[in-house]
């Protein structure tokens, strides 16, 4: 081996190539842990105030018993006919409309250097239910012992309930109470309500407002059989999910509004009142248009590709200028070029990342210039290596900026410097030059 130092060379380079994937990760598992205390801090404020919020409902739940004759026959042969009544029983009847009208503030919670995003939702729900004839029940309405009804709304979270809401159904006023009921029963609110009258179709129109704290997600489930809602908000990074996505949806720079309507064709289950019925959601979450710990891990597993292009200068620049740079300046190089990842992590978490980008970059391309001057002797090629590791980073950035086209941009890079590579040494001797070095 030592009487190829081409190949030498070539495979000590390869091994410092190898041997900076020890720092880098390292600097991975860093930004791993504070994204996990990140997640804790929010995972803490929602302790004490409140998680992601899902909407259920409202719905009208009927308690009632049925009659039940037992026929028997006493030891003269007369039959004699027993009334009793059933066990509790309930009916679930979901809006025939809802209709949902809010307005959402975004506000920031923090602890230490850790930030939780709250948001606060403005509402009003109104509709009406349709109250069929002996509420749907397939028995006579002789059978029917209502007993009493339940206005049920629930909330997944129902500490981010931030007023004291007052229904108004059918022009009657009701104030409603903690917890929702029955086949509902979790966290939400309920009004305790005299049974409809079951002996003609009844309709419900109900309204009442809703003032709604969470953190990240608002979810809704379309409980309605036509279910409507628009939302409007001053924060300009929403992100819609669920099973149902907005008929229409402005964002810009100033918020965004969305309405969805959702129509019971559409649903695959009608059972108000079980969990398959309420599984089903649109939602909206208040994003963080730069999530700086997801962006750093990204440019981190570019860092090996960065060390392969750099290496790679370095050892042309050997070939073709026939200088020699020694094995450990590589390596203070390459930890140079790691130590930018980490420089991001540090500084994303006290200024805006295009800031803590820029300035990480700046400091480590001036930083391997000026080493790079005193090594080679000559500032001009040194300021064209920083210049070129400038232009990387930059690169990396638009790469970080359009996960779509991460793939295209870095495919690019790689394929420009092998071409460059392949052009600069295609009437290059190799065996010479190896000959050659091992005169030296």
């Amino acid at each position: 081996m030592l009487r190829n130092p081409l190949f030498f060379k070539i495979l000590m380079i390869c091994l410092l190539a190898l041997l900076l994937l020890i720092p880098l990760g390292m600097i991975q598992s860093k930004i791993s842990e504070r994204q996990m205390l990140q997640n804790q801090v929010q995972q803490d404020i929602a302790r004490s105030a409140s998680g992601p919020q899902t909407i259920t409902g409202p719905y009208l739940l009927i308690k009632y018993k049925l009659r039940e004759r037992y026929t028997t026959k006493d030891s003269n042969g007369v039959e004699r006919v027993t009334l009793s009544e059933s066990a509790m029983q309930e009916a679930v009847i979901a809006p025939h409309s809802l209709k949902i009208d809010g307005d959402a503030d975004v506000e920031s919670r923090s602890r230490g250097i850790y930030q939780a995003r709250l948001f606060n939702l403005h509402s009003k729900l109104s509709g009406d239910i349709v109250v069929p004839q002996g509420y749907g029940i397939n028995k006579p309405l002789a059978d029917i012992i209502p007993v009493a009804s339940y206005f049920v709304m629930k909330v997944s979270d129902s500490r981010g309930i931030r007023n004291a809401p007052v229904l108004t159904l059918n022009n009657k006023e009701y104030e409603f109470a903690p917890g929702s009921i029955g086949a509902m029963a979790g966290n939400g609110m309920h009004v305790l309500m005299k049974a409809p009258d079951m002996t003609e179709v009844q309709v419900l129109n109900f309204e009442f407002p809703l003032e709604l704290q969470g953190m990240t997600t608002l979810s809704v489930s379309p409980a309605g059989n036509n279910t409507e809602m628009s939302l409007t908000s001053s924060w300009p990074h929403p992100s819609f999910g669920g099973s149902y996505l907005p008929r229409t949806r402005t964002v810009d720079e100033k918020g965004f509004s969305a309405q969805w309507l959702v129509t019971n064709l559409a649903r695959n289950s009608t059972d108000a009142g079980g969990q398959e019925g309420c599984a089903e959601t649109f939602s909206v979450d208040f994003i963080d248009p730069v999530n700086v710990y997801l962006l750093s891990e990204r440019a981190v597993k570019y860092g090996v590709l960065f060390v392969v292009l750099v290496f790679t200068s370095f050892f042309m620049f050997e070939v073709l200028r026939s200088l020699r740079i020694h094995p450990m300046q590589y390596l203070l190089v390459g930890l140079a070029m790691a130590m930018f990842f980490l420089l991001i992590i540090s500084l994303s978490e006290h200024m805006p990342f295009l800031a803590a980008y820029v300035s990480s970059g700046a400091a480590c391309a001036a930083l391997i210039g000026i080493y790079l001057a005193g090594v080679l002797k000559n500032r001009k090629p040194a300021l064209a290596f920083s210049g070129g590791i400038a232009l990387l980073y930059a690169v990396l950035y638009g790469v970080l900026q359009s996960e779509d086209n991460a793939l295209l941009m870095g495919t690019l890079v790689m394929f420009s410097a092998l071409a460059a590579v392949m052009v600069l040494t295609r009437r290059m001797d190799w065996y010479r030059l190896n000959v050659m070095q091992t005169e030296d």
